[in-house]
């Protein structure tokens, strides 16, 4: 492969537990009961508005709210929890000795993405201009959109690219750009909810990509 394309959430970075804290003390403020943490877990790696519509039921309007309360409140309930996945660090750091191209596509906005690199070190080996939150295309995962830019500012073409995430979303998102899948199934979705979306590779530590 000459470049690879990464999630952020589930894949280099353990979050969940950050993110649901986060989403229930949201809904708490917002005077709502607790949700089902199996249905808001499932809506990790989508746009945060969809976390609160399709994983705690909320309208439209009030989502808004609540992503607006979630971004206000995020860096307090969520950093402090937030780690690396074993092996992430070790993996990232010998694909960037190798000179192999690496990149970030996440469904997280920009800013909180990239001051979670910059919190857990991994700006190290991936630099920030090759880190792209949801803003990065009009279309969010699993559609394609993101991974085409990805591939024009790294000046590779879609079979000699290897997408890697913990989510259907980014296996489907790869697949639709023509490239390489691997899913990863220590995150946020189990080896076999990943192997219905059919990846071309299947892990359960990062640290066999290498």
């Amino acid at each position: 492969m000459a470049a690879l394309i990464f999630d952020f959430d589930g894949t280099l970075a353990d979050t969940q537990r950050g993110i649901l804290a986060t989403a229930q003390e949201v809904l708490r403020r917002m005077g709502y009961a607790p949700a089902d943490e199996q249905a808001l877990a499932a809506t990790i790696g989508l746009p945060l508005k969809e976390n609160f519509t399709r994983g705690a039921g909320l309208s439209d309007e009030e989502a808004d709210r609540a992503v607006a309360i979630y971004r206000e409140i995020f860096e307090k309930v969520a950093i402090p929890v937030i780690t690396c996945f074993p092996g992430v660090e070790e993996v990232l750091s010998t694909l960037a000795e190798r000179g192999v191209p690496m990149a970030v596509a996440s469904s997280r906005g920009q800013h909180s993405l990239e001051g979670l690199m910059q919190h857990l070190g991994l700006d190290r080996y991936i630099p920030l201009q090759h880190v792209f939150g949801v803003e990065t295309a009009a279309r969010h995962k699993p559609a394609p959109d993101m991974v085409y830019v990805i591939m024009g500012k790294l000046g590779v073409k879609p079979e000699e690219t290897l997408v890697v995430g913990d989510t259907t979303f980014d296996i489907e998102m790869g697949k639709a750009a023509g490239c390489y899948t691997c899913g990863v199934s220590y995150g946020n979705q189990s080896a076999d909810q990943l192997a219905g979306a059919s990846p071309n590779y299947l892990l359960d530590d990062l640290r066999k990509l290498l």
